[in-house]
């Protein structure tokens, strides 16, 4: 069985465990809280070095050796490849690229600027205030999402390309919880809230959310 390092607010551990569900691929969570120090321990730094989560442990096929995959791009890529049904990219060569682009964007261009480990130094190490930090946040979300929406409102799918969910879906989800956590006014992203809308319907989103988690402490 699989390993999840996790923490339940984690934007990228979020779009790993809905890959998971939506595989139906059995995992056992581990919870590494990124409000202390847990990730810094040398019990974890032994097993991650970068100190982040997600991780996955796995088991390779041919020499049953632990198997130590982190960045959820890579695990995603790696669970498309050893669990492909469903596909969470399409077959379409433009489509995919599409999909790969998009999905890279949010987890490099987006969610970095906005993660834990940046607000934590804006906040503590700059002593910026908590409206300079809100702003800080709003202006990196709102480039982004001007962005996603516009690619998006293309497709007149379900979901963001097609009409069964891609990595874009399972990168765009955790931003949109953020942005609702934030307060942020999604009101002129409508394309992207009937994305989320359709998302949310399925168990698989459901089972991933933060507030479903076990260390989930809201």
């Amino acid at each position: 069985m699989l390993k999840l390092y996790t923490y339940f607010r984690s934007s990228a551990s979020y779009r790993v465990r809905i890959a998971l569900y939506l595989k139906d691929i059995p995992f056992e969570p581990v919870a590494i809280d990124l409000r202390n120090t847990s990730h810094k321990q040398d019990t974890y730094i032994s097993e991650n070095p970068q100190g982040l989560v997600p991780l996955i442990i796995a088991q390779d096929e041919n020499t049953h050796t632990p198997i130590k995959i982190a960045q959820s791009l890579v695990i995603l890529n790696y669970l498309e490849e050893h669990y492909p049904t469903p596909p969470l990219v399409p077959n379409d060569h433009h489509l995919k690229l599409k999909v790969q682009s998009l999905a890279q964007y949010m987890a490099c261009e987006i969610h970095p600027l906005n993660n834990l480990r940046v607000l934590k130094y804006l906040e503590g190490t700059l002593q910026i205030s908590n409206e300079q930090k809100q702003q800080w946040y709003f202006h990196w979300l709102k480039e982004g999402f001007d962005v996603l929406e516009k690619e998006l409102a293309f497709y007149k799918t379900a979901y963001s390309v097609t009409d069964h969910p891609t990595l874009i879906d399972l990168c765009l989800i955790p931003q949109m919880y953020n942005a609702h956590r934030f307060k942020f006014d999604l009101s002129g992203y409508p394309r992207l809230l009937e994305i989320e809308k359709n998302c949310l319907k399925l168990d698989a989103f459901q089972k991933a959310s933060p507030e479903a988690q076990p260390d989930c402490d809201l």
